[in-house]
């Protein structure tokens, strides 16, 4: 749905949903750069500052900052590259991901300026359901005629961070944490378990439970960016009805 409502700004891969579980989508060639895009201080941000950082991606980063804090260039693109399976994304600055010839100076400020309108309107959405967009990022692939276009999901809880805008202001004064909606809480267990993505670590056992536990917390999530209820769809019989609606979807082309 979010796809749907920033057609307007960039053109994206998305065709066609025939089921849940199945989307039909442009064949694109990746750009290797996640554009991350951060309005507050907080999540991997916050704890490079933490440590002392005061440059992220070559973005100055000024002194006497708290978490969550709104960063004063607000809001600030902070770029990483696409890893390989396996491996973490790494910061890098536009000059660099430029020189280096990851993009070109043309792709990078088309994909800089879809960044900044982007985020201006995942911030309007989220206003409406009292939230507030902190950080996101957008991925971009070049279809087969060479345009530029917006590819993954946006705005999910998997690529971005939201805080409850009723009382944050409240939070910020009393230095109390924000309350957050985003899939942080999943990395914050996983850390918890001794398990950062390094080379070599066992990602821990999930139980039952507590995968149970996420996908309830996912639901409250769609619930809220989304401002509607989440109707879960008709798993009996999975397989066939994805078959069905990718057969349906077929014969109608």
């Amino acid at each position: 749905e979010n796809l749907q409502l920033t057609k307007d700004i960039v053109p994206n891969w998305l065709l066609d949903t025939p089921d849940p579980n199945v989307s039909v989508g442009l064949c694109c060639e990746p750009l290797k750069v996640e554009m991350v895009i951060r309005g507050y201080l907080a999540g991997h941000s916050a704890r490079l500052y933490k440590n002392g950082v005061r440059k992220l991606s070559g973005v100055p980063l000024p002194e006497g900052l708290r978490e969550f804090d709104m960063f004063p260039q607000h809001p600030i693109i902070t770029p990483a590259t696409k890893a390989e399976q396996g491996l973490h994304d790494e910061d890098i600055s536009r000059e660099d991901l430029i020189r280096k010839g990851i993009v070109s100076e043309e792709d990078y400020r088309l994909m800089e300026k879809y960044t900044y309108a982007l985020f201006a309107r995942g911030t309007e959405i989220a206003s409406k359901h009292g939230l507030i967009l902190v950080d996101t990022k957008y991925e971009f692939g070049k279809t087969r005629d060479g345009e530029i276009v917006l590819i993954d999901e946006i705005h999910t809880p998997d690529s971005s961070r939201y805080f409850y805008k009723e009382g944050y202001d409240e939070r910020q004064e009393n230095g109390e944490p924000q309350i957050q909606l985003s899939k942080e809480f999943v990395r914050q267990w996983l850390i918890s378990k001794g398990f950062q993505g390094e080379k070599g670590q066992k990602v821990p056992t999930m139980t039952d439970k507590y995968v149970q536990s996420v996908s309830e917390r996912y639901i409250e999530l769609y619930e809220n960016i989304m401002g509607e209820k989440f109707l879960p769809a008709d798993t009996s019989d999975i397989e066939n009805r994805i078959y069905d609606n990718i057969m349906r979807f077929l014969q109608n082309q």
